[in-house]
């Protein structure tokens, strides 16, 4: 599943190669792909005759806002915007192409742009989903998962005694409660595991257990990790593309997530893999057991 770095790359793509310019049509090729308005052609109809004005991304999260260009509207005026809104779930990519290039079969939906450029909603397992939020409704109000996202990791509200409030007294594994977006925003498998390692931390310790040394410096480890993730386009061990349809490179820098049985790159100890709540989780048990910070 794309996590903050793979949406936070498609993020950057889109701002750079969509903006400003007219949304002259669209098609669903899965209806079920939308998840607002229920109308298919409400959907097509509401996106038509607006521009992009920017991309934003909460967790993970991509919402455009959209300035209508229809001379009836007052584009000037923030309450004439509309949003759409789209997630990714495991396999969906958002892929910036011209209209000429051959349909991939998981094709959900195009959005139609001028000069024969399209956005199109690639998705094998049909999991993501898109929304047009229509001018003067509440965003939270459609996508109502908005409302359950904890604070950002590059949010100033992110910090340490945050981090501590959110896991205080819980009984359940410190990777477990990472991967509880109520927790942490956009933090996902590939991310928690390398938080962990490089705070020092194994991922079955009880959150209830954890000093608050051992949280500032999961705090700092997860910011920096996804830092380096972004800086490297995010990570593809699958299907994750950027919107030119691009890999990501972190996976080849990985401390230990997908790398089960290999050397450790700090100590040589064998990564171990265990499950945890039905996921994966990677770590050293030298390195995490010493609870050393890794630079």
């Amino acid at each position: 599943m794309p996590e903050l770095p793979e949406v936070e790359t498609v993020r950057k793509g889109l701002n750079q190669l969509t903006l400003n310019q007219e949304i002259t049509g669209g098609d669903v090729l899965l209806d079920r792909t939308i998840a607002y308005p229920f109308s298919v052609g409400e959907f097509v109809d509401g996106i038509k005759k607006n521009a992009i004005a920017t991309w934003h991304r909460r967790g993970k999260y991509l919402l455009a806002t959209l300035t209508s260009l229809s001379p009836s509207s007052s584009s000037s005026s923030p309450s004439s915007d509309s949003w759409l809104g789209v997630h990714l779930r495991m396999t969906g990519q958002l892929l910036w192409l011209h209209r000429d290039e051959p349909l991939h079969k998981h094709t959900r939906i195009r959005l139609f742009f001028g000069d024969q450029q399209e956005l199109r909603f690639v998705d094998q397992r049909t999991f993501g989903k898109m929304w047009w939020v229509p001018p003067g409704v509440s965003v939270e109000s459609i996508i109502t998962g908005l409302e359950k996202l904890a604070a950002d990791p590059f949010s100033p509200d992110f910090t340490v005694e945050y981090l501590a409030l959110k896991l205080q007294n819980r009984r359940r594994p410190i990777k477990t409660a990472l991967l509880d977006q109520s927790v942490v925003a956009g933090l996902g498998n590939i991310y928690a595991d390398e938080a962990l390692f490089k705070s020092g931390i194994l991922p079955e310790t009880l959150c209830i257990d954890l000093q608050l040394k051992q949280i500032q410096h999961l705090r700092t480890a997860i910011i920096k990790v996804l830092e380096t993730s972004i800086e490297a386009g995010g990570t593809t061990f699958s299907n994750f593309l950027n919107v030119k349809g691009t890999n990501g490179n972190y996976g080849s820098v990985a401390w230990v997530y997908n790398r089960a049985g290999e050397p450790c790159r700090v100590c040589g100890t064998e990564i171990q893999r265990i499950r945890l709540a039905g996921r994966s989780s990677h770590f050293c048990s030298q390195c995490q057991t010493l609870r050393g910070v890794r630079s």
